[in-house]
């Protein structure tokens, strides 16, 4: 049975965002329909709208979701159990299609063919149109700011019912970026030191992964004063407001304070995540290392910008460079663990929100995002019934 949705449409950068009322078609084989809990407003988003980065226009944007299933599609029951009618589910942007060269290294963050893919805008994909007929793709596959969507089987994760939705919103992307950045790709170990750099909701929540990890001594970085208090109660030990456009000084004050702790005799941290995307940060990060230290890029530039790096100097000091793509988890795995995570008290995810909005409220969050104000806010678009 067809539906409808409505949905802000991407419609190119510079253009004005809109709220479109969409036909919105049954699921196929291998695919759920959602009815949209919530979703968070993430750089991510805003890049495509500045146009930092390149995509069709012609989509529903939203990329960080929470649902619960409407419908399902043929094969759905037979191999994916945990989704039927009325599951909560936290939708992945990137959905493994498990056969892969990637995939089956268990990379499956890396999956060369992501099921859904291509913002589902190819003929066999477009499940969104408009009344005349006109197709309209999903961002990411999952267009979370959309009411209602279908989506593959494979990006539609089951949590345990009892977390909040805006909770499991920000678990399909910010949380597991963060999280995963320090346990999976930097692999943080119990009393070492790390740095971060930037605490919207990604950074935060690299804290609450440091944390997590055992970190002998956290030290948080940001221009807003708000978001140093915050990463401090959240478990940051040394969280400091830096002054933009200083990168020498801020240098100096985090080696200072690196000492200071009992940390800084080899002249840098253990660890040192960079969660900006901007040249200068990532420059600064691989600074702030120590000789053998490690630094981990969370934060994603615009396109084709480039970092300096001395490259004498970085072999000389024998120092690691990771990229860090969706904290390097899987979804099926990590999605369910950090709510179990988060409801057994040890990830305090509502903390990241800022503000809950309506769908229309989208535009003003964006301007939010770009003076660098709050971490997450967060569209509620309706509750499990």
């Amino acid at each position: 049975m067809t539906g409808t949705l409505r949905g802000l449409v991407f419609h190119g950068p510079g253009r004005p965002l809109a709220i479109e009322t969409l036909r919105l078609d049954p699921p196929g084989p291998g695919e759920v329909a959602v009815r949209m809990l919530a979703s968070g407003v993430c750089h991510s988003d805003l890049h495509v709208v500045d146009g930092d980065w390149t995509r069709p226009a012609d989509i529903v944007l939203g990329h960080e979701g929470s649902a619960v299933v409407m419908d399902i599609g043929p094969g759905v029951p037979e191999r994916f159990p945990g989704l039927v009618p009325g599951a909560l589910v936290v939708l992945a942007w990137t959905a493994p299609c498990g056969t892969c060269t990637p995939c089956l290294r268990g990379e499956g963050w890396q999956c060369a063919r992501p099921v859904g893919a291509g913002h589902r805008l190819s003929e066999d994909l477009v499940r969104v149109h408009r009344e005349d007929g006109s197709p309209v793709g999903t961002y990411s596959g999952i267009g979370t700011f959309g009411s209602a969507q279908v989506v593959a089987a494979e990006a539609a994760i089951p949590v345990d019912p009892r977390t909040p939705p805006e909770v499991a919103a920000l678990i399909g992307c910010a949380v597991t970026t963060g999280v995963g950045a320090v346990l999976e790709t930097a692999r943080v170990r119990p009393g070492e030191s790390v740095v971060v750099i930037g605490l919207g909701g990604v950074g935060l929540s690299v804290v609450m992964g440091a944390v997590l990890a055992g970190a002998g001594l956290i030290v948080a970085l940001d221009t807003a004063r708000e978001k140093v208090e915050l990463a401090r109660s959240l478990g940051g030990h040394v969280a400091v407001r830096v002054l933009p456009d200083d990168p020498a000084g801020t240098l100096a004050l985090v080696r200072a304070t690196l000492e200071r702790a009992g940390h800084g005799a080899e002249g840098g941290a253990d660890h040192v995540l960079e969660c900006i995307g901007r040249p200068a940060t990532v420059e600064l990060a691989v600074d702030m290392a120590r000789p053998g230290g490690t630094v981990t890029l969370v934060g994603m530039t615009p396109q084709g910008e480039h970092a300096r790096l001395d490259v004498y100097r970085f072999v000389e000091d024998g120092k690691r460079l990771l990229g860090s793509n969706y904290g390097s988890s899987v979804p099926a795995v990590a999605f369910p663990r950090l709510a179990r995570l988060h409801l057994e008290g040890r990830l305090p995810i509502e903390r990241l929100i800022t503000e809950r909005i309506e769908l229309d409220g989208v535009s003003e969050a964006f301007a939010a995002m770009r003076r660098g104000d709050g971490a997450r806010r967060v569209v509620v678009h309706g509750r499990p019934t």
